[in-house]
């Protein structure tokens, strides 16, 4: 199993914006990949960063997310509100 995540800093005042997008696009994502198993977006409470926490059952599943063609329409829409690249962390799942 392979477990993702994923820091993004938003711009201020795109908040709303950016929660929009991530919350259709994990609609989609729980709909549409059985081989995602976790797929969560969290706010934080003290600054207009994201962390997106995502579990995929091996290498394949994590390459279908990222060729969908909702992940890859969601992209420009997410860019526009980010305020700079998003810091992306890979691990095993050990338990």
């Amino acid at each position: 199993m392979i477990a993702v995540v994923a820091t993004i800093q938003v711009k201020e005042g795109k908040e709303a914006d950016f929660e929009a997008v991530m919350k259709e696009l994990a609609e989609k994502v729980r709909a549409n990949e059985p081989g995602t198993t976790f797929y969560q977006v969290c706010k934080s409470k003290q600054a207009p960063t994201y962390v997106v926490l995502e579990n995929y059952s091996d290498q394949d599943a994590f390459n279908h997310h990222t060729t969908t063609s909702y992940f890859k329409e969601a992209g420009p829409k997410m860019g526009a509100c980010m305020a700079g690249a998003p810091k992306i962390e890979f691990f095993d799942v050990i338990s």
